[in-house]
């Protein structure tokens, strides 16, 4: 184990109050193979999987009655997964995973950078500027250049934000540590818990004894979307969790995305606003043992489903809230996705191009590292419950990752190559049938001795199953 490598690991494990001394069972294979970047992204991906494997194996081991198993971890696994929508096949085609009006455009003062994978969001951000949306896609992008070129880049970050859309200006690490919404995330821990002790009202559910996986019949209410939530809903399910997603029929969703991240989960629509569908929802709610959310700070709460009023309905329950700017803070009600979290904190421009057009990351490390991250948070809560009960609250922000990767962590100098194997992503992808078609996709990075090798199941088509527990 590297030094810097055991940095990232004892970094996380510490925000989930893991015991240091579990930190022994981690091992690693080879030096870092994939995700090469100036910002040590191969350090956070390496450090959230292996705090993910430790916190399975610990439950696992607490269920078991027998010792912590082995972790290791895969640098090619991990650099696999973390790109596992890149690798991604559905009958041979590749997934869609930006839209033609999603990227970074030309400010009369500098760069903006949008998103507009989501049609409302596409027509908000043409309404914002009083483009039509008409016409084939390459037109509508030439109107936007032109559009864009002209304004500048915050007053374009207000207006499209004012209106619905999403596109933030493209900031140095410097302008972000200045700006409001920058200070605010770099505040926040990498994890907020607070464990919520004392005796519940009703007895949680009891797990099944000698289960064979961690996180065996635990019950998941996964109401997230776009790669951080799901990821951790697909990497709860993988340990043996019975995970339901929960959307709103109001709200499209890509079925590429849903490919990738609907493993070994089921899905299901349901309109909370509804008063049929939330009887559904109240009812699963019951025997719910976690719950996990990806909305706007207070845009469940409006529906009478804050964290504090569903650990009020359900003691013992585990919340994972998740954001992107967090819940303080002058942006702690916007829109955000790994992308424009990069683009705003300074990511974009310390990964910029010899022409000082802004980079990115050569994953969305911050989505698929926070996933991992909650996840294991989830895990170590469900420990502390199996041994002295109560429930938690968990909040995480892809702002606060973000801030982890530019100011928390050093990268590790290229390790010796010799003796191993370059990075062949093949060897960590597989095949499957699925409802969708026949998928190639990229196997789990999670992993300890006895653990599952991949999925349980391949992704069903998206919000088609009936809102039940398995």
């Amino acid at each position: 184990m590297t030094h810097d490598s055991q940095n990232a690991a004892e970094q996380v494990w510490a925000a989930l109050g893991g015991a240091p001394e579990l930190l022994e069972r981690v091992s690693y294979g080879r030096p870092g193979a994939g995700l090469p970047a100036r910002l040590p992204v191969r350090e956070l991906a390496r450090g959230t999987v292996a705090a993910c494997s430790l916190a399975a194996a610990e439950l696992a081991a607490r269920r078991s009655g027998r010792p912590v198993p082995a972790v290791r971890v895969d640098d090619g696994a991990v650099a696999t997964a973390f790109t596992s929508e890149r690798h991604l096949r559905i009958d041979g085609r590749a997934p869609v995973n930006f839209a033609p009006l999603s990227g970074f455009w030309r400010t009369r003062d500098g760069w903006v950078r949008t998103h507009a994978n989501y049609p409302h969001h596409r027509a908000r951000l043409l309404t914002s500027l009083d483009i039509r949306d008409k016409g084939e896609d390459k037109e509508l992008a030439e109107q936007l250049a032109s559009a864009l070129e002209k304004s500048v880049a915050q007053e374009v970050e207000e207006r499209v934000y004012a209106a619905g859309g999403l596109a933030v200006a493209v900031r140095t690490t410097e302008q972000w540590a200045e700006h409001p919404a920058g200070r605010a995330a770099a505040a926040q821990p990498l994890v907020r818990g607070e464990r919520l002790d004392g005796a519940p009202r009703r007895p949680v559910r009891p797990l099944p004894e000698g289960a064979l996986l961690p996180a065996a019949g635990v019950r998941v209410l996964d109401l997230t979307r776009v790669i951080a939530g799901p990821v951790a809903g697909r990497t709860l399910a993988l340990l043996g969790a019975d995970v339901l997603r929960v959307d709103s029929p109001r709200l499209p969703e890509s079925a590429d995305a849903h490919a990738d991240t609907g493993f070994g989960k089921r899905s299901t629509r349901l309109d909370l606003a509804h008063q049929p569908d939330r009887a559904v929802f109240e009812e699963l709610l019951d025997t719910a043992d976690v719950v996990i959310t990806g909305y706007r700070p207070g845009a469940l709460a409006r529906l009478g489903l804050s964290a504090a009023a569903l650990l009020e309905r359900r003691p013992g329950l585990v919340v994972a809230e998740l954001s992107a700017w967090g819940d303080q803070g002058p942006w702690a009600q916007r829109r955000g996705f790994d992308s424009l979290v990069q683009a705003a904190s300074g990511i974009a421009m310390v990964e910029a191009g010899p022409d000082g057009r802004p980079g990115a990351l050569p994953a969305q490390a911050i989505d698929h590292g926070t996933g991992h991250l909650m996840a294991a948070a989830v895990l170590r809560a469900l420990t502390e419950r199996h041994d002295a009960g109560g429930g938690a609250l968990l909040r995480f922000s892809l702002a606060a990752t973000g801030h982890w990767l530019t100011h928390g962590l050093t990268a590790e100098p290229p390790g010796d190559e010799a003796g191993y194997e370059p990075y062949d992503p093949a060897r960590h992808l597989a095949r499957a049938d699925a409802p969708i078609g026949r998928l190639v996709h990229a196997l789990p990075p999670v992993s300890f001795a006895g653990g599952p090798a991949t999925w349980a199941s391949a992704p069903g088509r998206w919000g088609t199953d009936e809102p039940v527990w398995a």
